[in-house]
């Protein structure tokens, strides 16, 4: 009888500790289009913070939206980090995302979408890029739509057609204008012999190398050359890319060349995140998104990534235009509207950018 005791004693202690130990309930996850550089770093600062293990799973956009959408509510993940507003409204669409309390979503001050399913988290600017070596600013066109007319960057100008920002800039330029409008421009872009490139990065170097002459990309590309900093979108593989990347050099002949206010060339792009409708932790999920609006969150995207902050008052490097002066050459767009994609890519291969 005794030894029966022991033994159903026993058996109790064991399913107990089956029953509480290394859960994954106990684990944050989450799915993130952002890079390894800036992900990693700010996940390592929220853990030592919320003494809670994280699980970062990597991707693009487009991949983790569809794991997400094949795992359904079984999936494992807590939060989605996008790279663009367009995949975080494809997940609105897909009743992906759970509502989040006002208390967080006003924090943000501003890029807060009227659905409530996610925060902005950072911003980036498109620009045109210019080797100062060959170019004059005073010679570059007003506005994104006359930089198609000019004749004299014949195979001299860079764009990156399959690269998510450049692509939310065209969705953007047929929404606001019209898709025949949109058609032309790149026709006759096409009509310059452009140099496609894969990302911006190899792009700018080559600016830099003086193998084109200008650029169409997003602000931290030449920030990044000049200063330093991480790559903000995740691209692949990132291991031997952090190896391959050069010192800065402040001195490169690559500078930003911005178009006259409100044009569409200077086009606001916004990253964020939510909370995934699926999670069982919600509330962990929430602390996180808190914790992307922390000034110690935005303060290192801004210094790490070249990014901009969401929330004002957020300091950023001296070397980058002041946030209220971007925004201010920023045209007015309502950004929910970048997830109508589809049109875009098929306009795209039409015209054989892609």
């Amino acid at each position: 009888m005794k030894r029966l005791f022991s033994l159903s004693l026993v058996l109790t202690l064991v399913l107990s500790l089956l029953g509480c130990g290394g859960s994954e309930q106990d684990e944050l996850v989450i799915y993130s289009g952002r890079s390894k550089p800036l992900v990693d770093s700010l996940v390592q600062k929220y853990q030592e913070q919320a003494d809670m293990p994280v699980r970062v799973k990597y991707g693009t956009d487009a991949q983790l939206l569809a794991a997400l959408q094949e795992e359904g509510e079984q999936t494992p993940a807590d939060v989605f980090w996008a790279n663009t507003t367009g995949a975080l409204g494809n997940a609105v669409n897909n009743d992906l995302l759970a509502s989040l309390p006002e208390d967080l979503t006003g924090r943000a001050d501003r890029f807060v979408p009227s659905n409530q399913r996610w925060i902005p988290v950072t911003t980036r600017f498109r620009v045109l890029a210019y080797n100062s070596d060959a170019v004059a600013p005073e010679d570059l066109p007003a506005s994104v739509l006359d930089l198609s007319q000019q004749s004299q960057f014949e195979g001299r100008v860079g764009w990156t057609p399959a690269y998510s920002s450049f692509q939310d800039f065209v969705t953007a330029l047929r929404l606001t204008t019209s898709p025949d409008t949109a058609r032309t421009w790149l026709t006759e872009m096409q009509d310059l012999n452009p140099k496609s490139y894969t990302s911006n990065t190899p792009m700018v170097r080559a600016l830099e190398a003086g193998e084109i002459d200008v650029a169409l990309t997003n602000h931290y590309y030449v920030l990044r050359l000049k200063h330093g900093g991480a790559e903000g979108e995740y691209e692949g593989d990132e291991e031997g890319e952090e190896e391959e990347e050069a010192a800065p050099r402040a001195s490169a002949p690559v500078e930003m060349y911005h178009f006259e206010d409100g044009d569409l060339g200077n086009l606001a792009l916004v990253t964020g995140a939510g909370a995934l409708q699926a999670s069982d932790q919600s509330e962990a999920a929430q602390q996180f998104l808190q914790f992307l609006l922390s000034e110690q969150a935005q303060s290192f995207a801004a210094t790490q990534v070249n990014e901009y902050p969401v929330v004002s008052g957020t300091p950023v490097p001296d070397y980058m235009m002041p946030a209220e002066e971007a925004l201010r050459l920023s045209p007015t767009f309502d950004l929910q509207r970048l997830q109508e994609m589809d049109p875009t890519l098929e306009l795209l291969r039409d015209v054989g950018a892609l």
